[in-house]
């Protein structure tokens, strides 16, 4: 019998951290998916709502920081008669390893789709080894 899959809403989820913040409103943890082949490491970040220039990517010592916000869609002359769309700051850090051929990384936002190409380093690409006579 075929499993059956509900469609389940996921909502922002809030970060909740030790630290305090400095700026006011809320800040989300982006929902991601990583995958992989032999040559790379790919992983798309979940950001609605945020323009390409509202994104901010660091690397630091091997700390990957995704940063990102959403800023209030209505204009000065408008105003609000129902907001359901959070606004707030996405924030996410992820350690990389010596896999990772850090100078490569590569980054393209699409549709609210964050997605980060992780090019592996060329010692950890697997390869065959040919085995000769003699």
């Amino acid at each position: 019998m075929a499993e059956s899959k509900e469609l389940q809403v996921k909502e922002k989820h809030e970060v909740a951290g030790p630290a305090e913040q400095t700026r006011p409103g809320a800040v989300f943890t982006p929902e991601v998916d990583i995958f992989e082949n032999d040559r790379q490491i790919n992983l798309l970040a979940d950001m609605p709502g945020v323009a390409p220039g509202d994104v901010k990517i660091d690397l630091d010592d091997g700390l990957l920081t995704i940063s990102g916000e959403v800023k209030p869609f209505e204009g000065k002359d408008e105003s609000d008669v129902l907001i359901e769309f959070e606004i707030g700051r996405y924030y996410r850090q992820f350690t990389l390893s010596e896999v990772v051929d850090q100078g490569k990384i590569e980054a393209k936002l699409e549709d609210g789709v964050l997605r980060l190409t992780l090019p592996k380093a060329e010692k950890a690409i697997p390869r065959q080894i040919t085995v000769t006579a003699g």
